[in-house]
């Protein structure tokens, strides 16, 4: 199953990874890019079923959008902040999906900062941005990188804001409690089984 994940993530890489904009001799993906980001896929899918989510230490606590875009419901496990392990993300990115649901759309890394003499952290090939304060409460000063694998962003894979990601007018910061699905035998609304049907029939990776 896991391996089916990995497959398909780099199918997903290659159909969602490139801008808009980027010109038409783009390349593909490094491999060992490539293969991080299935590993992340592979590792993360499940959560497009929130009670997951929750049952891994994930807490629902800001929606956080502005003019040029959003990163929709960020549910944060605090034990992985500090986390380089594609497979460890230390957010789970969600917007509303109607219903009182949450639809699964990114995932992001937090690494705190320890001292102003820290170097950058690096993933994916790509710096983290920052360092930048605390979303919520308690949270420290940190850099953070965001990666897009269950939404296309047409301002790219691992850019920070989403145009098509918008938050509810009446998100607050301070959630404390998970909202998603009543039933963990209804499997109906995962994002993850959205995405693997729009999956389907793509044939390896074609453009970065």
């Amino acid at each position: 199953m896991i391996a089916r994940l990995a497959g398909a993530a780099l199918a997903l890489v290659a159909a969602i990874a490139v801008p808009a904009s980027a010109p038409a001799h783009a390349t593909g993906p490094d491999p060992a890019v490539a293969q991080q980001l299935g590993e992340a896929y592979a590792a993360t899918a499940r959560y497009g079923y929130t009670p997951f989510a929750a049952e891994d230490g994930y807490r629902a606590r800001v929606c956080l959008a502005r003019a040029q875009g959003g990163m929709g419901f960020h549910y944060f496990n605090e034990s992985r902040f500090g986390s380089l392990d594609p497979k460890r993300p230390a957010a789970l990115l969600y917007e509303d999906a109607g219903h009182d649901q949450r639809r699964l759309i990114g995932v992001e890394w937090v690494v705190p900062v320890t001292g102003k003499n820290m170097k950058r952290p690096r993933l994916f090939g790509q710096d983290f941005q920052g360092p930048m304060p605390g979303h919520y409460p308690g949270m420290p000063t940190h850099y953070d990188l965001h990666v897009w694998l269950y939404k296309k962003n047409p301002s790219g894979l691992f850019a920070q804001w989403n145009p098509r990601v918008t938050c509810p007018t009446s998100a607050t910061p301070g959630m404390s409690s998970m909202s998603g699905m009543k039933n963990k035998n209804d499997m109906s609304n995962m994002s993850n089984m959205s995405n693997m049907d729009h999956m389907k029939g793509m044939k390896g990776m074609s453009g970065h």
